[in-house]
């Protein structure tokens, strides 16, 4: 017994993540290409009310998420977390399905973000192949990942600050603008003419529900905070810390820049290819614009495959460790780092590489479709895992006064968050763009359900009987 205890032991994650590190994981997981992109094509299909209403409820979603996780991940902080909430509070069946599903989506990302990086390296090096520079950023996130936690977080720090102070600046000259302060080439001070009540639903109320999506697919990453919950340090401190500043930081990043955005263009000059934010740079007159913003949305997307890298890599050690996965993805690196778990997430995310001999928009569109709908169930999952949780630990004689971090407004928070994603799901459906994207998310979801409950229950229950008889 003692040499298995040492065992399982030496197979756990180091808990090398600092209190700001976590802070920056979470505040840079929403900044990313749902900002500096994704942003400006909300508001020319929604309009500016219909971005900023979009961007407000999908932020009470994420907010109403990120405490039912705040819970769970204080009471256990595990790698991997809501796959292992789910399978111990839902169903083992629940936790496969999310977590892999999760995986996949995640993995399939962070390809999609090293095909971006090669397409804006073109800026600097127009003559040097796509596929060079996607094989040079893969080979430098895999090495941040491959020897440390500490590099991946040190490596996130660095890559989340550069982001908060752009948003930030870009915020302010944007302002400046608006109000005349520093001329725009070729249009006059718009003060805030662009926002005018006509102007804010061009059309309708409904295209919110429609384009919610854009918004889930923008914040995705907030997650990773209950991921990375079992390898930081004292995460009954620093996980409420890092939750406590969710609503902040959407309110100044997303609200802000969708103000300011809306009230120097016009909804019909914005779209999806074509940053917002560069745009913006481009008519203030600012020096260098055009290559300053394009180094900061670089660092944005190697920040969102970094983080994708970790995300898929942890969840896959977990799942290896659960038994719903090769056991061969549970081993560690003398680092202590689940470096075969990396390599196939890298192996697998050379897949997204092929993007770049399609239709940029076409494609973007689609994957953020998956992304968004593998993102939405996971929120679903985390908000009932939380609600089986709260309903188990009273049941068991739990206190309330002994949980270090509660959920407010039990039960209302976690069905409310259910039925707000289920919600946005249906109405994806009427999205001729984003259908085929609820098709696959929704039938691979339903997949791996029956394959959990054709190929691994039995084998699951056996092992659980035999580690029942050896306590026993």
């Amino acid at each position: 017994m003692s040499n298995n205890r040492e065992q399982a032991q030496d197979n756990l994650l180091k808990r090398s993540m600092k209190s700001r590190h976590l802070f920056m994981l979470s505040l840079g997981g929403v900044i990313g290409t749902g900002l500096f992109l994704n942003v400006g094509y909300t508001i020319n299909q929604a309009g500016a009310g219909g971005a900023m209403i979009g961007y407000l409820i999908g932020g009470l979603i994420l907010y109403m998420v990120m405490v039912c996780l705040g819970e769970l991940a204080v009471h256990m902080p595990v790698t991997g977390s809501f796959q292992a909430y789910a399978s111990r509070y839902i169903s083992p069946s629940a936790g496969f399905s999310l977590g892999w599903m999760y995986f996949v989506g995640s993995a399939a990302t962070a390809g999609v973000e090293f095909t971006a990086a090669g397409i804006l390296m073109q800026h600097w090096f127009p003559n040097t192949p796509i596929w060079i520079w996607c094989f040079v950023f893969m080979i430098l996130l895999f090495s941040l990942n491959a020897l440390s936690t500490r590099g991946f977080a040190e490596a996130e720090f660095w890559f989340a600050g550069i982001k908060v102070v752009a948003v930030v600046l870009f915020i302010i000259i944007g302002i400046a603008a608006i109000f005349g302060f520093i001329p725009m080439d070729g249009r006059s001070t718009p003060f805030l003419a662009n926002l005018a009540p006509t102007g804010l639903f061009p059309a309708g109320i409904a295209i919110i529900f429609v384009t919610m999506m854009n918004v889930i697919f923008s914040y995705q990453g907030s997650e990773l905070v209950g991921i990375a919950a079992g390898e930081t340090e004292d995460p009954e401190k620093n996980i409420p810390i890092a939750i406590r500043t969710i609503l902040v930081r959407i309110i100044v990043f997303y609200i802000a820049s969708i103000v300011v955005l809306s009230a120097i263009f016009p909804a019909s000059e914005l779209g999806l290819l074509a940053s917002p934010f560069v745009t913006l740079m481009e008519v203030t007159g600012v020096p260098y614009a055009a290559g300053i913003m394009n180094f900061v949305i670089l660092t944005a997307i190697l920040s969102v495959g970094n983080s994708c890298l970790y995300a898929s890599t942890r969840l896959l050690w977990a799942m290896a460790n659960d038994g719903m996965a090769p056991k061969i993805f549970g081993r560690l690196s003398k680092r202590k780092v689940p470096l075969t778990a990396l390599l196939f997430t890298m192996s697998f995310s050379l897949l997204s590489l092929l993007t770049s001999v399609m239709e940029a928009d076409t494609v973007f569109i689609l994957l953020m479709s998956i992304a968004g709908i593998s993102v939405t169930i996971s929120w679903m999952g985390i908000a009932f895992s939380q609600f089986m949780f709260r309903r188990h630990y009273l049941k068991a004689g739990g206190k309330l006064e002994d949980l270090k971090y509660k959920v407010p407004f039990y039960p209302y928070v976690p069905l409310f968050c259910i039925v707000f994603c289920l919600l946005i799901l249906v109405f994806l459906a009427f999205d001729p763009t984003q259908r085929i994207g609820l098709y696959y998310g929704v039938g691979f979801f339903v997949a791996c359900m029956l394959f959990y409950k054709l190929r691994l229950e039995k084998a699951s229950k056996s092992v659980v009987d035999i580690e029942v008889k050896i306590l026993e």
